[in-house]
């Protein structure tokens, strides 16, 4: 089973206790103190490890503990340092605080490494303490106590491709033709309960890491089924390959439902390279559509394709194509010396604002609102349709209503203007 999501708790270690000692030595009759420090507790360390690609040894075991410092001891030795516990995950993982949800890290790199618990420190000995009016110190201090704490690790697959597209699109049967991936193949939503990294070979020596990912269904982007777990897998591609089902009923309506639930869910999926497949050619209705389909795909701005899985027609053209628009994404600029990434809090994007700008017109403002308008087709039905019910999902149809809108008023959300009717 793919694991992506783990709860552990973690202590760091506890510092050593400081040792009151005093020098005992034959023919010293007044030795001084000679207690020494006890040593850090060890730190719990996590570190990226590309061979690692699920956290299915976090379910494994729960609890993590650094080892304690080693107290001091005579003759004014600091005590060992306790060991680092280190332990490795894969990259995308995410470190959350558990009671707050505050992201603690982003690890990502191979070999990225984060201290996320230090170690206590160690309490120090009565050498340290002695002075010009106390020169027999009987004062030590204990070690301090490590750091614990609950977390919960999400891990984001990092692939160069996600491949999306609803239910039946042809995702899983492409994966397993142009890789070694095994996804499982069946007719019914949801069909890959678990996303699926496939290792695509272009030529002799180069390869694509594509995720598929679980077909998406309506209201996936507001959790609705298993939709929310596996969207943000997306957020980390470069590149998204979307398949359009060619023996479906309404290819460009499918399409159009896909992207809306991509906006709806974050603002950087719908900026990411785009890549539009018609599957299916094989078959005489995707014949049929793909004149159709190809004017609309390349009149909205995306690059478009379209293939076979089943008699590998275009497959080649596909993955080359793929490769130039993965190869034109630049990489992030990393700073060497950031050991650990925080992201600050941002706005809320669920919020938004109604004022009534003149009479009749009523204009709504809000991060989330705004974009899902901006990519919501209005030539489709199903579309509008859902984006009524987003309106109603989040507050904004009641919000309206008690402000006193009415039938053929005009409301302004983003630069589109709609005319307001009895539900």
């Amino acid at each position: 089973m793919f694991h992506d999501e783990a709860k552990i708790y973690l202590k760091s270690g506890d510092g050593g206790d400081g040792m009151i000692s005093f020098r005992r030595e034959k023919y010293v009759s007044l030795g001084g103190p000679d207690g020494g420090d006890g040593g850090d507790g060890g730190n719990i360390i996590f570190v990226v490890n590309p061979k690692i690609n699920s956290l299915v040894k976090f379910h494994r075991k729960v609890h993590y503990k650094a080892d304690n410092g080693v107290n001091g001891n005579r003759k004014q030795l600091t005590g060992a340092r306790g060991s680092d516990l280190r332990l490795e995950v894969p990259p995308g993982t995410l470190i959350r605080d558990e009671a707050t949800g505050e992201l603690l890290a982003d690890l990502t790199h191979a070999g990225e490494e984060v201290v996320l618990l230090e170690g206590g420190v160690g309490g120090r000995g009565n050498m340290r303490f002695s002075s010009s009016v106390n020169r027999a110190p009987r004062i030590a201090e204990r070690g301090e106590p490590g750091n614990e704490n609950w977390v919960t690790l999400e891990l984001k697959l990092i692939a160069d491709v996600g491949l999306v597209g609803l239910p039946n699109a042809g995702k899983s049967t492409l994966l397993s033709v142009v890789s070694a991936a095994k996804p499982k193949i069946a007719s019914y939503p949801f069909t890959t309960l678990a996303p699926n990294l496939g290792v695509v070979k272009v030529d002799e020596y180069d390869s694509i890491v594509f995720a598929d990912i679980p077909g998406l269904i309506e209201g996936a982007a507001s959790g609705v089924g298993l939709g929310h777990d596996f969207l943000r897998h997306i957020e980390r591609t470069k590149v998204i390959l979307h398949l359009i089902d060619g023996g479906g009923s309404d290819p460009m309506e499918d399409f159009a439902v896909i992207n809306q639930e991509l906006a709806l869910y974050d603002a950087g999926l719908d900026e990411k390279p785009q890549l539009v497949v018609l599957t299916k050619m094989d078959l005489p209705d995707a014949q049929a559509w793909e004149p159709i389909i190809e004017e609309e795909i390349i009149k909205r701005g995306y690059k478009f394709l379209s293939i076979s899985a089943v008699t590998q027609q275009g497959l080649r053209e596909m993955l080359y194509k793929v490769r130039e628009m993965v190869d034109s994404v630049p990489e992030p600029e990393i700073d060497p010396e950031d050991d650990m990434v925080v992201i600050r809090p941002t706005l809320n994007e669920d919020h938004f604002t109604i004022e009534q700008e003149e009479e009749g017109v009523w204009r709504v403002r809000g991060v989330r609102i705004e974009r899902v308008a901006a990519m919501t087709y209005w030539e489709f039905d199903t579309t509008v349709r859902r984006f009524q019910r987003i309106l109603e999902s989040m507050g904004i149809t009641a919000a309206l209503e008690k402000a006193g809108i009415t039938p053929g008023d005009m409301v302004r959300i983003g630069d589109q203007e709609l005319e307001w009717s009895e539900g």
